[in-house]
């Protein structure tokens, strides 16, 4: 699906001299072996994600957060080779300011939060001790995308729902979408 689209980033991408690669199952290109950007495909759109996006300038205003909490990937979206090629000048600026960025070793300061437990699923530790060791074992971030997940929900029963069906994999040590 984005088969042109990703061909054009590719192209794009490999003129500003960094390695290709895949990882994820999508074209991903690094300098000395640190990821600078991604090509991703998805339903609605063929994205380019900086990997560090957060410290670039983007003058020209292409590039989105991939969602309300992320912070640190930033995304410039398309639907069609027309407007990759309308904003080319711009995604090198912004790849060769990201390679800049890799070389100075420059880190996004990211605000530590805290990973606040829903009601429900303090009642779910309490009754199963593993599952609440399991969750403790996962990641940071695993842990917040399940407690986001979990928490979005506005009723009681569908947030144990959620839990409910998800607690196999979090026993299994995985993630939301591993």
């Amino acid at each position: 699906m984005w088969e042109k689209e990703t061909e054009k980033l590719r192209k794009i991408v490999l003129d500003c001299g960094l390695n290709e690669e895949t990882k994820w199952g999508k074209p991903c290109f690094d300098y000395e072996g640190r990821n600078i950007v991604i090509i991703q495909g998805f339903k609605d759109y063929c994205a380019l994600l900086f990997f560090k996006g957060a410290l670039l300038a983007d003058p020209d205003a292409i590039l989105v957060k991939t969602g309300e909490n992320t912070q640190v990937g930033r995304q410039a979206r398309f639907n069609s080779v027309k407007e990759i090629t309308q904003v080319a000048t711009s995604l090198k600026a912004c790849i060769f300011e990201a390679i800049a960025v890799e070389k100075a070793g420059l880190k996004v300061d990211t605000k530590k939060t805290p990973v606040l437990i829903p009601e429900e699923l303090e009642v779910y530790f309490e009754q199963q001790p593993k599952l609440k060791k399991a969750f403790e074992g996962l990641t940071p971030g695993r842990q917040k995308a399940y407690v986001f997940f979990f928490s979005g929900a506005r009723q009681a029963k569908t947030r144990m729902a959620r839990i409910e069906k998800y607690i196999p994999r979090i026993l299994a040590g995985k993630g939301m979408n591993d």
